[in-house]
């Protein structure tokens, strides 16, 4: 690995950079909520080859979600549940919003 290689991959929201120790403390939270909220496949941590979960900044955005939701109150089934759905959602408008100008360029072609 070039030294390119790894500077790019700080920009690499996928990387997992952070250990489950750092997570936490960046989260403001315990090792035992990423644990459940990985029980609870919200997010799946990749193991580093001496089998440490290690976490990317996406998957902390997504955990960072579910914390908020639990500390109002939302068990934590439920919270998961809640950020899956909300992902999803926000991916089918992203969807709508490709199909939508997709539809609208072949319009603009076909009247031209």
């Amino acid at each position: 690995m070039t030294a390119d290689d790894t500077f790019g991959r700080l920009d690499d929201d996928d990387y997992p950079a952070f250990t489950m120790g750092r997570a936490a403390e960046m989260l403001g939270t315990t090792q035992s909520f990423l644990r459940a909220i990985g029980e609870a496949r919200l997010i799946t941590p990749l193991r580093s080859a001496g089998g440490h979960r290690r976490y990317s900044r996406y998957q902390l955005r997504i955990a960072a979600r579910a914390r908020e939701l639990v500390d109002r109150g939302t068990p934590i089934e439920a919270a998961c549940r809640i950020v899956i759905l909300e992902d999803q959602l926000e991916e089918a408008k992203r969807l709508n919003a490709e199909y939508r100008r997709a539809v609208e360029s072949a319009n603009s072609t076909a009247a031209a």
